[in-house]
């Protein structure tokens, strides 16, 4: 996968800056995608129309020359590190090295991330480097808009993620109810634990992972972000949102589904068929040219018609509609754009979810999430998991 990198171009042209560098781990999204190596140890990225990588063992060397899309991949060593360590210490040794490296490239200006390690920055200054803050994050925006690859990537994620909601959902089908309302499996209280379990297994067998989960039942599913513990209920609404990463291509895909196991309430059959609508609502506003703030519109606009609160209409509200409709899926199961107040302009390649929900603690919560990339004419849905409320 090649990143679209014109827009990084044109940033440096603007900005007056000879290139563009971060010093961080993969674990950073923005480095991964921008060098195309992963490596659990900070490393160098330099942008200047072309990528160059700087390591300070020769650890991840050779696999860096393989593995990475970078024009150069180079060590410390490869800039006298040792010989520096001896003049001026092992601290100040990193600042020579890498104003080296820069000076190979004719790089005597840079920008460098929202952030980005202060002692880093400040020894290429004592260096002589000008190092400027990007401030809006140009890379995480260039993120935003997907790639045909990338696509696919989220795509097949989603269907992992898929077979994990299946299994999660089998394991409601299959349980009994006790006669203090829990739900039984063979014999032994079916716990938001198990379920949980069953979900990273399934994941595991599709190439994915996670390091959490949301399976929320009761009390537990009126706050949009509490994992849920315990044993699960029948006639109560459970909230399980899944949002995995593929192993070998770090993509996301993020979906959430609330189940009944019984008999629901008849206000969690109104909310849930007004979350449906809601989420229409917003699919029927989704294309580009919008914005993320009016397809957040759309929701609230389903919801306060109904005459239930939003945080548009009071954003002291604590029920109803208290998040936002949606937000990007990529390299981070957060990242741009946003499907909410602030939300700004669609573009096709825009990867979002859409998940509106209602929330009060003498109801319970009802969410459900879908995942869709804005095409040129609208959107695509990439989730193919039917809803359904009773199991």
């Amino acid at each position: 996968m090649e990143p679209a990198l014109s827009a990084l171009d044109a940033y440096l042209d603007d900005a007056g800056v000879d290139g563009y560098l971060l010093d961080a781990d993969s674990e950073v999204s923005d480095q991964y995608y921008l060098s195309g190596f992963d490596a659990p140890d900070p490393f160098i990225t330099l942008y200047d129309g072309e990528t160059h990588l700087l390591f300070p063992r020769s650890l991840e060397f050779g696999r860096a020359k393989r593995e990475s899309r970078a024009e150069t991949v180079e060590r410390y060593v490869d800039f006298d590190h040792q010989q520096k360590v001896e003049e001026y210490g092992p601290d100040e040794a990193v600042s020579h090295v890498l104003a080296d490296f820069l000076a190979a490239y004719d790089v005597e200006s840079v920008a460098v991330p929202p952030r980005f390690p202060l002692r880093t920055a400040d020894g290429l200054r004592a260096r002589g480097v000008d190092v400027t803050a990007d401030t809006d994050g140009i890379v995480t925006e260039i993120r935003a808009t997907k790639t045909e690859t990338e696509v696919d990537h989220i795509r097949t994620a989603q269907r992992a993620n898929e077979a994990a909601m299946a299994a999660a959902e089998s394991l409601l089908d299959a349980s009994d109810i006790a006669e203090d309302d829990t739900l039984e499996l063979d014999g032994e209280t079916l716990t938001s634990e198990r379920v949980k379990e069953e979900i990273e297994v399934t994941l595991l067998r599709h190439g994915c992972s996670l390091d959490e989960t949301i399976v929320a039942c009761g009390a537990d599913a009126t706050d949009p972000h509490d994992r849920g513990s315990g044993p699960l209920l029948a006639h109560e609404p459970i909230i399980i949102d899944i949002f995995p990463q593929d192993k070998a291509t770090k993509y996301h895909a993020d979906m959430t589904r609330t189940f009944v196991k019984g008999e629901p309430s008849e206000t969690v059959r109104e909310w849930y068929a007004l979350t449906e609508r809601a989420m229409e609502a917003a699919f029927d506003a989704l294309e580009p040219g919008a914005t993320g703030a009016d397809v957040h519109d759309a929701v609230c606009d389903v919801y306060e018609d109904a005459g239930e609160p939003t945080l548009r209409d009071d954003e002291r509200t604590e029920t109803g509609f208290i998040h936002s409709t949606g937000h990007g899926v990529g390299l981070d199961v957060h990242e741009l754009p946003r499907l909410a107040p602030n939300g700004g302009e669609l573009e096709p390649g825009h990867i979002v979810t859409i998940e509106p929900g209602l929330y009060d603690p003498d109801v319970g919560g009802v969410r459900i999430e879908d995942i869709a990339v804005v095409t040129s004419d609208g959107y695509e849905n990439l989730t193919e998991y039917e809803v359904q409320l009773v199991v």
